[in-house]
């Protein structure tokens, strides 16, 4: 069958990991299998004497089953296709994913820049590994003047998350990549929100992206998944050694459900996206809300550098309410179709009550002793998704 040179990414997300037709039979499966193999079969020593000489090349070239055979392979080109890069290496979580970025460019005596809006655990990260091993890391506002004053003669590395994690904040990628060019950084940025399919940071000058496939990507709650994406060859090779050497492994069963599930993004996106931002507009006409936090309403700070670098939202969202803790408690408990858990990006809506210590560290915020809630649209209608918060909202009049 003929196909086009360059499909659009909708098209190539529905094609690929598409199983091979047998040569006898001419018949083939739709899905590749998923290839489970803990040892890999060499016809012959000369076919595994080629491996080391493929891999020196840049290609994908599997010597032990702990890389994954074709359907990790499928997999990592979709990654690659949707965050636009050249090379994806895979991780069992997103946090495993971000671990990977961090101890494959840093070394003992190294310094990070890291924006206070990047996802939590990355300081337990630093806590628990990075500072026992000797490298520092900084925390501040993720924009260049504040960075400007953190940067020393051993900052090897800047990491940011945008949009920012819990409070969206948008950050100005084109002019954090400019910045790290200029003191010779190594940009890495979380791209768990944008998953390529919305926002593509490499496109923007960053150097490395990285995301929690399982989020949108899985988008069934059912898997655990992480991956890094880079162009460039060198950082390749970087990012290649540290996962050999860190022994990580991903189920195949798992990337063949990852795949599964990129085949089906697009049209998730789009619903999610679509009730998140009536969902937000819905809520600033509360007068129980004083600020709802989602960069593709015209009214947030980001709105902007929205419009400028993405090419869509997603259904994740973050209300401030006008009402105390027990308040907001009361609020999320009463919610019907909203469960209460800490993920994202599958089918179903959550709802997470966000704690003051989680806000501290994010110079973004300035709520106060508000409440915040940060609230998650899957795919159900709208209306009751906005019925259910309407209901819910009583609660906090009620008390």
């Amino acid at each position: 069958m003929k196909t086009p040179e360059q499909p659009k990414l909708d098209t190539y997300l529905q094609h690929v990991g598409m199983a091979e037709f047998d040569p006898h039979s001419g018949a083939a499966p739709v899905a590749l299998p998923p290839y489970r193999a803990s040892t890999v079969r060499f016809e012959s020593l000369a076919a595994l004497e080629q491996v080391g000489p493929r891999k020196a090349k840049g290609e994908r070239a599997v010597r032990y089953g702990r890389s994954g055979l074709d359907t990790h392979a499928a997999f990592e080109d979709a990654v690659c296709q949707l965050e636009g890069g050249r090379h994806a290496y895979l991780a069992s979580s997103g946090l495993a994913a971000i671990t990977l970025g961090f101890l494959s460019f840093l070394s003992q005596g190294d310094h990070v820049l890291v924006a206070d809006c990047a996802y939590g655990p990355v300081r337990t990260l630093d806590k628990s590994v990075l500072s026992r091993i000797g490298i520092q890391v900084t925390y501040c506002a993720g924009d260049v003047a504040a960075l400007q004053d953190h940067v020393t003669g051993q900052t090897r590395m800047l990491y940011v998350e945008s949009p920012g994690s819990l409070l969206l904040e948008m950050l100005d990628m084109r002019a954090l990549a400019a910045f790290a060019r200029e003191h010779n950084l190594i940009l890495v940025t979380d791209n768990t929100w944008g998953t390529g399919g919305i926002y593509q940071p490499l496109a923007l000058g960053a150097d490395v992206s990285v995301i929690a496939a399982t989020k949108y990507i899985g988008g069934h709650s059912d898997l655990m998944l992480g991956a890094v994406v880079v162009s460039d060859d060198g950082l390749a090779a970087q990012l290649d050694e540290t996962q050999y050497a860190l022994g990580y492994s991903v189920s195949a069963d798992d990337v063949w459900l990852a795949i599964r599930g990129a085949r089906t993004l697009p049209l998730r996106l789009q619903q999610s996206a679509a009730s998140g931002l009536a969902v937000a507009q819905w809520l600033q006409q509360h007068p129980l809300v004083e600020r709802v936090y989602f960069p593709a309403l015209p009214e947030d700070p980001g709105y902007a550098l929205w419009q400028r670098d993405c090419r869509g939202a997603n259904g994740l969202l973050s209300v401030q309410l006008r009402c105390s803790r027990a308040q907001a408690k009361a609020f999320v408990d009463a919610l019907t179709y909203f469960g209460i858990g800490y993920s994202w990006g599958g089918f179903e809506s959550l709802v997470q009550l966000v704690r003051p210590e989680q806000l501290a560290p994010h110079s973004y915020w300035t709520g106060g002793d508000h409440a915040l809630v940060r609230l998650y649209t899957g795919l159900e209608s709208c209306d009751d998704l906005i019925a259910d918060l309407s209901q819910a909202l009583t609660q906090i009049t009620a008390k």
